[in-house]
């Protein structure tokens, strides 16, 4: 008799509570679309873009530097407010490195300037300002400045 009077004052059993697999597919969906069409308007890439080409900027006119020196051929790199291109002396083509396509141009000195790597085959650079190169990456609120020295061709970040 003890039994069955517990078992009438327990609280009947509940469903389980939770979301329904439609109700979790449709946040998932919403998120998906959120995740591609506004978080790359909410997280500003070009700043990374304009970083990657500073880096390349300075690895590429480092590695020219080096190899019109084990070539004993000079070099000459040319920078422009859209990228930089490389050739030999005769004209041969090296290599171009282009600004990022959203942000071109992305060097904010204007006009051609350039620099001859082993100049007369002598070991020296020979900027075409006759002094060092400033070169300002910018484009969207990202500014970074680089020098370019005469003579020696070290390039290096500026603070």
């Amino acid at each position: 008799m003890l039994k069955r009077a517990a078992s009438l004052t327990s609280p009947p059993r509940s469903r389980a509570a939770g979301f329904t697999l439609i109700e979790l597919i449709i946040v998932i969906t919403i998120l998906g679309a959120l995740a591609v069409l506004a978080l790359p308007r909410l997280v500003d890439t070009e700043m990374w873009r304009l970083r990657a080409f500073g880096d390349d900027m300075q690895s590429q006119l480092q590695a020219l530097q080096r190899r019109a020196l084990t070539q004993r051929r000079p070099i000459i790199a040319t920078i422009t407010p859209t990228g930089l291109s490389f050739a030999y002396v005769n004209g041969a083509a090296i290599a171009v490195l282009p600004c990022p396509a959203t942000s071109s141009p992305c060097i904010a000195e204007p006009g051609t300037r350039s620099i001859t790597f082993n100049h007369a085959n002598s070991g020296s650079s020979l900027t075409s300002a006759a002094a060092a190169l400033t070169i300002t990456v910018s484009a969207s609120g990202y500014t970074q400045a680089y020098r370019l020295e005469h003579e020696t061709g070290l390039f290096y970040l500026l603070p």
